[in-house]
């Protein structure tokens, strides 16, 4: 997510930048809805946390571009009784916050030292959380496809590369056990050297602390990482998967079961998903162009 990468670089890169509060001269019209030169400026340095625009003035002209466009999804989302709620643009800037692995006092501290106040973020989001109500309520029922394009496609895309079923047994060395990753790695490893198949998976990992062992059941490929699905697609039954660092531990999968893939559903559901995006994106850039024809927009 782009406002996660900001706060990384904004703490490898912290510079204290002054914020003048300026006079709230107001500087564009949108249906009646007034965006000053401060609420630019505050955005144009947002955006200089991003690494968007090419210079200061560039910038400005983005960031009034988003303003308006903001004003147009927000107007709209309140004319068709969606509210932006309070608590989850509060919770939303707080995950920005966890992810990155800050405070949200840090993460206030780093937006203040660039000039950027938190409301200004908050706005984003507000706007966001609008806009998405807008998308999902009116514009996704116009989204068709059509399922015998769908069945065409995946039975193409089956054919570009040969996707599996799988049924999967997780191994995980757990970080509770203390140790680097790298020493939980090299246990990983060891247990890979002397796996003997799904069978015999829960009684050699008791040779180890804090490893575990569970039956995932049935994947299909489309279900998988790229990488993950890539590296099984190679190995055999009864094989294991190297050692991977996820969020809990170190993870392999063991292959129980593995068939070539004749069931259409997984690869067609990710195919909806693909183009359904894909479509929506398109119906909403082309509602916000009709609402900003419509509009009355002046800058002064």
């Amino acid at each position: 997510m782009r406002i996660i990468g900001l706060i990384l670089i904004a703490l490898l890169s912290l510079t204290s930048v002054t914020s003048t509060a300026q006079a709230a001269k107001v500087t564009v019209v949108v249906n009646g809805q007034t965006i000053t030169d401060y609420d630019i400026n505050q955005r144009a340095l947002f955006m200089r946390l991003e690494r968007r625009g090419k210079s200061n003035s560039d910038r400005r002209k983005l960031a009034e571009e988003e303003l308006i466009d903001e004003a147009l999804k927000t107007a709209e989302a309140r004319r068709l009784g969606f509210e932006a709620n309070e608590k989850a643009v509060d919770q939303a800037y707080t995950r920005i916050a966890i992810n990155a692995k800050l405070s949200v006092a840090k993460l206030n501290t780093i937006l203040t030292a660039a000039g950027v106040q938190s409301k200004t973020l908050k706005d984003r989001l507000r706007a966001q959380y609008a806009w998405q109500a807008v998308v999902s309520n009116v514009l996704r029922q116009k989204v068709k496809i059509s399922d015998l394009d769908l069945d065409l496609a995946a039975k193409e895309k089956l054919g570009e590369t040969t996707t599996y079923d799988y049924m999967l047994t997780e191994v995980l060395f757990l970080d509770s056990a203390g140790g680097s990753v790298k020493s939980r790695t090299a246990q990983a490893n060891q247990y890979r050297k002397n796996f003997n198949g799904c069978d015999s998976a829960v009684e050699l990992s008791l040779s180890y602390r804090d490893a575990a062992v569970r039956k995932l059941g049935r994947r299909h490929s489309t279900q998988l990482a790229e990488p993950v699905a890539a590296e099984l697609a190679k190995l055999s039954v009864g094989s294991i998967s190297k050692p991977r660092t996820v969020a809990n531990g170190v993870q392999m999968l063991a292959i129980c079961q593995k068939s070539a893939a004749e069931d259409l559903t997984f690869v067609k559901n990710k195919l909806r998903n693909d183009v359904g995006t894909e479509k929506l994106e398109t119906e909403a850039d082309a509602y916000l162009e009709k609402l900003r024809k419509e509009a009355s927009i002046e800058r002064r």
